[in-house]
C-alpha cells in the first residue's frame, strides 16, 4: 500500500533538435520542474524532501547516459551516445562540450551507438570510460585541451575475443574493474554479425590488466555497483531471456561470486511505465539508486522498495555529488536532476 504520492503535473518546454557541436541554445535551459515522486514506504521521508520534484536543467541531446560528478571542478560530465561526446554541466557554466570522440575512435562510419556509456575515475582520478564503439574499456590520458584525445585501452579482449560493448562499470576497494558487456553499443545490436563473444558477460579486470569472466547467466547485464563495505555486487539486468530485473552476488575474498539472488523483480510494479533496469549508484548508507520502468526506484540495502522518482522519461543512469545533496539523472534526451535530504 502506497504510503503518500506527491504528484505534479507541469508544463515542459520544447527544446531545439539535438546536435554534436559546441553549441549555445540547443543544450541551455532554464531549470524546469517536471514528474513527481511516488511514496512507497515512510523511509523515503529520509531520502527526498517532501516538496522536491525532478527537474530538467539541459536538454537537446540524442540519449544521455553516464553521469559523472566531478568533486574537484564542481561539475558532472555525462555521455551523448548517439552524438560520440561528453558534455559537462555546471551551476555556474551551464552545458559546454567536454570531450569527443568519446567511445568511438576509428575513421570510418558506421551506424549504432557509438559512444562512450559508463563514466568512472580510478584511483589516481583519471577518467576511464566505457566505449561503444570502440568496443572496450579505456582511460583517457591526454588533457582536454590536447587537438586529439588519447586513450589506453584497460581492457578489450577476453581470450583473444573484442568484446560487444562495453555498458558500465564499477570499482573495488582491492581497485579490480567489475563492468558489464551487453550488445547494445553494436551496430546491429545483439543480432550484429561482428559479435565474437556470443553471450552478454560481466568481467573482472584487475590492476595488471587480466581479465575474468565472472558470470555469463545474465542476457542483458547493464548496470553495476558495489555495497558500501564492498561484500555485495549489484547487476541490473535490461531484459531478454533472464527478465529484467536487478541481480546480487556476494563476494568471496578472491573477487570471485558467491551465492546469486534476485534483489528485486519490477514487474509487478512497472506499471507499464517507460525504460527497464539500467544505470545504478549506491549511496554511502547503503541507499541504492536504480533508474528503471518510470524513473529512479529506491531501495534500502536488504531489497524494499521506498519509493520512485518519476522523470515521465525513459530514464538510463544517474549520480550523486560528493556532499548527496542533489541525484543527477540521464533520462532519454535530457539531463535533470532532484534534491535530496
Amino acid at each position: 500500500m502506497k504510503y503518500n504520492v506527491a504528484f505534479f503535473t507541469i508544463l515542459i518546454a520544447v527544446f531545439l533538435p539535438a546536435t554534436s557541436q559546441v553549441a549555445e541554445s540547443p543544450h541551455v535551459v532554464k531549470a524546469t520542474p517536471t514528474g513527481s515522486v511516488e511514496w512507497l514506504d515512510p523511509g523515503m521521508d529520509e531520502i527526498v524532501p517532501a516538496d522536491a520534484v525532478p527537474e530538467i536543467i539541459a536538454g537537446g541531446f540524442e540519449w544521455t547516459e553516464g553521469p559523472l560528478w566531478l568533486s574537484d571542478l564542481k561539475m558532472l560530465i555525462f555521455s551523448d551516445i548517439p552524438a560520440n561526446a561528453i558534455y559537462q554541466w555546471s551551476e555556474k557554466d551551464g552545458v559546454k562540450l567536454y570531450l569527443t570522440p568519446s567511445g568511438f575512435t576509428d575513421t570510418f562510419k558506421r551506424g549504432g551507438e557509438t559512444g562512450s556509456n559508463g563514466l568512472l575515475l580510478d584511483r589516481n582520478g583519471k577518467l576511464v570510460l566505457c566505449q561503444h564503439g570502440d568496443r572496450r574499456i579505456a582511460r583517457m590520458e591526454s588533457p582536454l585541451n590536447a587537438p586529439e584525445p588519447k586513450f589506453q585501452t584497460l581492457a578489450g579482449t577476453w581470450q583473444g575475443k573484442r568484446f560487444n560493448s562495453p555498458n558500465d562499470a564499477a570499482y573495488n576497494d582491492m581497485g579490480d574493474l567489475y563492468f558489464t558487456d551487453p550488445a547494445y553499443g553494436m551496430e546491429k545490436g545483439f543480432e550484429d554479425p561482428g559479435r565474437e563473444i556470443p553471450f552478454a558477460g560481466v568481467y573482472r579486470c584487475d590492476s595488471k590488466g587480466n581479465v575474468t569472466l565472472i558470470t555469463d547467466q545474465l542476457s542483458a547485464p547493464n548496470g553495476i555497483g558495489f555495497s558500501p563495505d564492498g561484500k555485495t555486487l549489484y547487476v541490473a539486468n535490461s531484459g531478454g531471456s533472464s527478465g529484467a530485473l536487478w541481480m546480487t552476488w556476494q563476494l568471496k575474498d578472491d573477487g570471485t561470486l558467491g551465492p546469486g539472488m534476485v534483489f528485486f523483480d519490477p514487474s509487478e510494479e512497472a506499471n507499464n511505465r517507460k525504460g527497464g533496469p539500467d544505470g545504478l549508484k549506491v549511496r554511502k548508507d547503503g541507499i541504492l539508486f536504480a533508474t528503471g520502468p518510470g524513473g529512479v526506484w529506491i531501495f534500502a540495502p536488504g531489497g524494499k522498495h521506498l519509493g520512485t522518482i518519476l522523470t515521465g522519461q525513459q530514464t538510463s543512469n544517474c549520480a550523486l555529488d560528493e556532499q548527496g545533496k542533489y541525484l543527477y539523472m540521464t533520462a532519454d534526451d535530457y539531463l535533470m536532476r532532484i534534491r535530496l535530504k
